[in-house]
């Protein structure tokens, strides 16, 4: 609640009334009569009564009404404001590969599954309104959180992807059936904007659902897919990890061939009005995610409400009942008379 002023230009009168004040009290007291006595040594232990003093009170009376009728002009108000928020948030499901492939060590903080990791967790925390889901795949795919605003849940579960191979599920990339899943993630959503980021580093090579069907069921459903294609193609070398007599886990490594389909992946975007990214490095992963950000902005309509209530009553009144009071003793009690 703020206080404000219609016109408060109203307030230049205030100084006239006291410039009026002045000369009227001025004018006044030349115009008391006297009487002349030779000494004043008669009167010296008379002091003056409360009459006399109070002689000059109907004027101050009569402009501090007007003073007060001058603030009623300026038509005080108290301000009511109310802000009201229309959010419409974005339904984002994510699907990220964790074939064993995603060990190789070509980004940092380690290797591919790592730097993906970090750069999700980067994005979620930045999302304020929108509900989220999370989906792994490998040879088959499962969801890890269905779509919801829980972030602290999402970023916890993040923590724990770790590769098909130490999930103990199928190896493999099953790219259509990944798709698929999380486009029927989305079917019931009512946001206007439903999207799936869907982030691998190889070719479709298993599952019971092809890229093909997987991409016109997003489409049915109308999901915007934002692809990414992690990893440098060429020959690579991928961690495998094996137990020795004594029991210990042993890092190896095999030759391995690592292939994007990125016409497969590109298509996926440019069929769905999304769009197609290639993050070879950790760098540009995270660049990737910041440009996703900005395109799929939550939006926000905010209308501001503001309630006026005059409050000039107040000073209005108290304005007419010291004029009157001014007046009426003016007139009475303190009415000089020569």
């Amino acid at each position: 609640m703020t206080s404000v002023w219609h016109s408060p230009t109203a307030f230049i009168l205030i100084p006239l009334v006291l410039v009026v004040m002045t000369f009227y009290l001025l004018k006044k007291r030349q115009k008391i009569a006297t009487l002349q006595y030779g000494s004043l040594h008669t009167f010296r232990h008379l002091g003056a009564s409360l009459r006399a003093r109070l002689f000059d009170l109907p004027i101050y009376l009569r402009a501090l009404g007007l003073i007060f009728a001058i603030i009623a002009l300026a038509r005080p108000q108290s301000a009511s404001t109310k802000v009201k928020k229309n959010i419409e948030g974005i339904d984002i499901f994510i699907a990220l590969d964790i074939s064993d492939s995603m060990l190789i060590e070509d980004m940092r903080p380690l290797n591919r599954l790592e730097a993906a990791k970090e750069t999700i967790k980067n994005f979620v925390s930045k999302r304020t309104s929108d509900r989220i889901g999370l989906l792994v795949f490998a040879g088959e795919s499962f969801t890890m959180v269905p779509l919801t605003m829980d972030y602290q849940m999402i970023l916890s579960r993040i923590e724990e992807i770790t590769t098909a191979q130490e999930a103990h599920i199928k190896d493999g990339t099953a790219i259509g059936v990944a798709l698929a899943n999380a486009a029927g993630r989305l079917k019931d959503s009512s946001a206007k904007s439903r999207v799936v980021i869907f982030m691998t580093d190889g070719e479709n090579n298993s599952g019971t659902i092809d890229p093909e069907t997987g991409l016109e069921i997003a489409k049915g459903y109308g999901v915007k897919i934002y692809s990414i294609g992690i990893g440098r193609s060429g020959p690579t070398k991928i961690p495998i990890f094996l137990r020795d007599v004594s029991g210990q886990k042993i890092k190896t490594y095999q030759p391995f061939e690592s292939n994007v389909n990125e016409d497969l992946l590109n298509r996926f975007a440019s069929d769905t009005g999304g769009k197609y990214f290639r993050a070879s490095k950790e760098d540009s992963l995270e660049g990737v995610f910041k440009e996703i950000d900005g395109l799929e902005k939550t939006k926000i309509d905010v209308n501001k409400f503001t309630r006026y209530t005059e409050e000039y009553q107040h000073f209005l009144f108290i304005g007419l009942l010291l004029y009157i009071l001014g007046m009426f003793l003016g007139q009475s009690t303190l009415r000089r008379v020569p």
